[in-house]
């Protein structure tokens, strides 16, 4: 990240006597972040967390947006994620910006750029209306560096689907098991790895689901060890810890 090569560059000025500590502090208070008025981009976001800061764009104008994708692109901040926009609002960003939109996911990518992938994160879902919160999760985790497998459909109402696929999940680092109604694909992936599972409620079902409140509080309820629970829907959440998980400094390459 250009924001990492910025502050970089200001200690080797130091190292080199060519900037004084006193100068130096002074240009590291102006960095951390930018007052737009409507929003303060996080410059330091990337020094960190590795990442630049992530757009949550529901709520948010296109004017807005791309208020804050132009401050980043000044910076030089790449592979910038936009998360929950509709396709109304990807066309009118990629006016201005280069952009990747994923329309199932309701993601985009601005100012895209090629990532090297490492590791292995399985994305599994219970059913396919469950797809669009998995993608929201696997495409996060794939622009920050990571492989990802993803195996659709897979849920507990024909348990032979997820057993057929025993390979992919065995050798994972991490597993996002996305589900709803009762939201029980968690459990059984937690009963058959050795890797940490994050699951996630989504809010598909019938009425007594709750908008996805039952497949919640089922997850949470997991007898099975090393399963962890993110929000109902929070596929972005979920691929955000995979990959951190994934990309554990432990981890060979």
């Amino acid at each position: 990240m250009a924001v990492k090569h910025d502050i970089l560059s200001v200690l080797q000025e130091v190292r080199d006597g060519t900037l004084s500590p006193e100068d130096a502090l002074l240009r590291l208070k102006l960095a951390p972040f930018e007052d737009l008025g409507y929003a303060k981009v996080d410059y330091h976001r990337a020094v960190r967390q590795g990442v630049p800061e992530v757009i949550y764009g529901q709520s948010k104008t296109t004017e807005q947006i791309r208020g804050i994708l132009e401050s980043m692109r000044r910076r030089g901040c790449v592979n910038i994620l936009v998360t929950r926009i509709g396709p109304d609002v990807a066309e009118a960003l990629k006016e201005q910006f280069p952009l990747r939109y994923e329309p199932l996911a309701r993601l985009a990518v601005a100012l895209p750029e090629p990532v090297q992938s490492r590791g292995s994160i399985v994305v599994a879902t219970g059913g396919t209306s469950d797809m669009s919160v998995a993608e929201e999760a696997a495409i996060t985790a794939e622009v920050l560096g990571n492989s990802v497998t993803r195996l659709y459909d897979v849920g507990v109402a024909g348990l032979h689907r997820l057993l057929s696929n025993l390979e992919p999940l065995m050798s994972a680092r991490a597993v996002v098991a996305v589900a709803g109604m009762e939201g029980a694909l968690a459990s059984v992936v937690g009963g058959l790895v050795d890797c940490p599972v994050i699951a996630v409620p989504t809010s598909v079902g019938y009425g007594a689901s709750l908008g996805g409140l039952s497949a919640l509080l089922s997850m949470l309820n997991s007898c099975a060890s090393g399963t962890s629970v993110v929000n109902i829907d929070n596929g972005f959440g979920a691929g955000f810890l995979a990959s951190r998980i994934n990309q554990m400094e432990s981890a060979e390459s």
